[in-house]
């Protein structure tokens, strides 16, 4: 009898599953359910030359091999629940699907500050629906508040300066991107960000937003979630006047006000397991796994993408989540050959998964570079090469080991420290 995979999550992850299920031999029915009506699409250039530019699927879609051609994509109708139990899963308009096999790629959603204020004018940056109706908004004069400093909301805040809009961005740290950076190099981009127009003030957060007219009970959603049933991240009521709602600014924590036409909220993503509950699972940061990414070492059940949260023997025997571009595709590597074994359809593979996770990031025409793990070393942070004013490697280090390296330009050493971290010994 035929077997069916399902696949919860029809991004980068469940892409990846799909075409290793067919690398790896399987020849049953594989069905992709997903909460977007796009076929899989690139999402780090949403907030970067996407953004800049005309927001279209066909400028970010990924290539569809002819390996998956036969794959069939149910998009734009989200899971609503499973039964591990019975290996079933309910989707939103009613469908419930036997599968023999399931994966989960369900990613993660933005987070939205809980304050109060108006609605319209909000912006979140995570789909292409998103990107596009920011990218309306972005004429020149527009003055633009970004709430959040780290890698999306930098990104937005490079971008929106190059299309003439004056930026100003509020974060709680001390310094941009501080907890992968660390403050030193966290800095040094801020002065670059600095030289090119765009305003910080840090170590505030906002107490409200500010409009012309009433406001509704809460934000305008954000990326519509892989689960109807999760609960939302709401926003309470506050303001006065008569008009549209639309935000024209915020107050901050030290009753600083700061006008802005478009705020755009970059303050970090929400698991999207809402539809994973009653299944006594770990849920409390992405799904838990063992190191084979099989969920909580179930038979049949695996995760990839940045909803895993797993050990990585390259560091430690802590189980994380890594939300890195290179994940789905690594994850999807070791995760498959795991499920393919429950089935019966190939051996267990005994060797420990230990990924050199890896991102980059592209702020006026500056490319940063990462590789490893930056952030578990951030208390020994040394300058290897270069300076903190030009092109620069600095290294990341615990105990005295190299976990980590972020670059700025030098490309011609980028596969030098790509090498070096991964011929470090792993961790003791």
């Amino acid at each position: 009898m035929s077997q069916r995979i399902v696949i919860a999550g029809a991004s980068m992850g469940g892409l990846r599953a799909a075409e290793r299920l067919r690398a790896g031999g399987f020849t049953g029915e594989i069905v992709a359910v997903g909460d977007e009506a796009h076929l899989p699409y690139n999402r780090p250039p949403l907030s970067k030359e996407a953004l800049a530019s005309e927001v279209t699927h066909e400028a970010v879609a990924f290539r569809l091999r002819p390996a998956v051609a036969d794959v069939t994509w149910r998009l734009g109708v989200p899971i609503a629940a499973a039964d591990l139990a019975v290996r079933a899963v309910r989707l939103a308009d009613g469908t419930e699907l036997a599968y023999d096999g399931l994966v989960v790629a369900t990613g993660m959603r933005p987070r939205r500050l809980p304050v109060p204020g108006p609605v319209a004018g909000r912006h979140v940056v995570r789909t292409l629906e998103d990107a596009a109706t920011l990218r309306a908004e972005l004429t020149p004069g527009t003055r633009v508040l970004v709430i959040g400093a780290g890698f999306i909301g930098c990104e937005v805040a490079a971008t929106a300066r190059v299309l003439g809009c004056p930026v100003t961005v509020v974060a709680p740290e001390a310094a941009p991107m501080l907890r992968p950076l660390g403050a030193e190099l966290g800095a040094a981009l801020q002065r670059r960000h600095e030289a090119e127009g765009v305003s910080f003030l840090l170590g505030r957060t906002v107490r409200r937003f500010l409009g012309d007219g009433p406001q509704a009970a809460q934000p305008a959603q954000p990326t519509q979630p892989t689960q109807p049933t999760q609960p939302a991240q709401t926003a309470k009521t506050g303001g006065s006047g008569t008009g549209a709602g639309r935000v024209s600014g915020a107050e901050l924590s030290d009753g600083t006000v700061v006008e802005a036409d478009v705020v755009v909220e970059a303050v970090g993503s929400a698991s999207n397991t809402e539809w994973l509950d009653g299944n006594g699972l770990d849920l409390s940061d992405g799904v838990l796994c063992d190191n084979a990414l099989r969920v909580e070492g179930r038979s049949r059940l695996v995760a990839v993408g940045d909803v895993a949260r797993f050990p990585n023997p390259r560091y430690d025997e802590v189980a994380r989540r890594v939300e890195h571009w290179s994940i789905p595709t690594d994850t999807a590597k070791r995760a498959v050959p795991s499920l393919l074994a429950d089935l019966g359809h190939a051996a267990h593979d005994p060797v420990p998964f230990a990924p050199l996770p890896t991102f980059w990031s592209d702020q006026y025409g500056l490319r940063i570079q990462s590789f490893g793990a930056p952030a578990l070393g951030g208390d020994d942070i040394r300058v290897l090469e270069g300076d903190l004013g030009g092109e620069v490697v600095v290294g990341y280090h615990d105990g005295g080991r190299l976990v980590g390296v972020v670059m700025i330009g030098l490309p011609s050493a980028v596969a030098r420290y790509r090498t070096e971290l991964m011929n470090t010994p792993t961790a003791a």
